[in-house]
């Protein structure tokens, strides 16, 4: 219900926030930009917590598309909620524990004993590097294909359309055409799993399919840098930057404070640096 919502630049959060219950948004996502920085504010709704991620390097999905030979976004693919995968967050760590809830919170849980296979079309993957304190998110689709049927056989059965067969001679020569045999694509590399019920019109239930994954994006590298107690408010539990249990800080000033530190900004290697674009931000969505 949310998706419909039409926002206006004179909208301010006290906006949101009041049509938040009402049309079920449990979450909000804020993007905001410094002179060197680009930031993204997880806050639940409506009274918080707040986490502040600091944007390393990002890619919008359409930047992962152009990089792709043939990107895959099918109408549907985001009529249900994606799934949520969580790698390296490590119990413990106590705003890593928070941010591990955080996250876990906003994709609604399933269980697997009931779950239909067909909406679960999309993955979310976070994955913490201890090491470096930063956090890569993916975003990718999940496509199922058939183990041992020819990538012919699949796109004739997928396709609504009759193939041309003008000049064959029968129709064992469209499914032996040079360069296509009798096995499917790369079963050996992707996981295959045996469905408990029809997906689509090639993957049926009781066969074996093999699991694929394309990024659909955005991609971000994320650093958790401020943890606030209320909504984008209140008390700081965790600042990367100062001591914790003072009044939560605006962007700017927290920028201050980093560039005080010599924590300069990473170049990004593999997508468009926040600088690049002033309107960027908006389409991480």
């Amino acid at each position: 219900m949310s998706s419909f919502f039409q926002e206006k630049k004179r909208n301010n959060l006290r906006d949101f926030l009041n049509v938040a219950g009402p049309m079920g948004v449990t979450h909000f996502f804020i993007l905001s930009k410094t002179a060197t920085s680009s930031y993204l504010r997880v806050a639940t709704t409506p009274q918080g917590p707040t986490l502040t991620f600091k944007i390393h390097e990002y890619s919008l999905a359409a930047d992962i598309a152009r990089s792709q030979l043939h990107p895959r976004c099918p109408k549907d693919l985001f009529k249900n909620s994606a799934l949520i995968v969580l790698s390296g967050f490590v119990s413990g760590d106590p705003p890593l524990q928070l941010t591990t809830n955080m996250f876990q919170n906003i994709f609604p849980t399933i269980d697997v004993k009931t779950v239909k296979l067909s909406t679960c079309q999309r993955i979310v993957l976070l994955n913490y590097n201890k090491d470096t304190k930063l956090i890569d998110f993916r975003h990718y689709s999940i496509r199922l294909q058939p183990v041992g049927v020819s990538r012919r056989i699949r796109k004739l059965v997928q396709s609504h359309q009759v193939p041309d067969l003008r000049n064959l001679q029968d129709v064992s020569d469209f499914v032996t055409k040079a360069g296509y045999g009798s096995e499917s694509e790369a079963d050996e590399e992707a996981a295959t799993v045996t469905l408990s019920s029809d997906i689509g019109r090639v993957n049926r239930a009781s066969t074996k399919s093999a699991v694929k994954l394309q990024e659909v994006g955005p991609r971000m590298t994320l650093q958790l840098v401020k943890i606030e107690k209320g909504l984008c408010s209140g008390e700081v539990l965790f600042s990367e930057y100062g001591k914790a249990g003072g009044k939560g800080k605006s962007d700017d000033e927290m920028q201050g404070e980093e560039d005080s530190d010599g924590d300069e900004d990473e170049e990004d290697q593999d997508g468009d640096h926040p600088e690049d674009s002033e309107d960027k931000d908006q389409d991480l969505d």
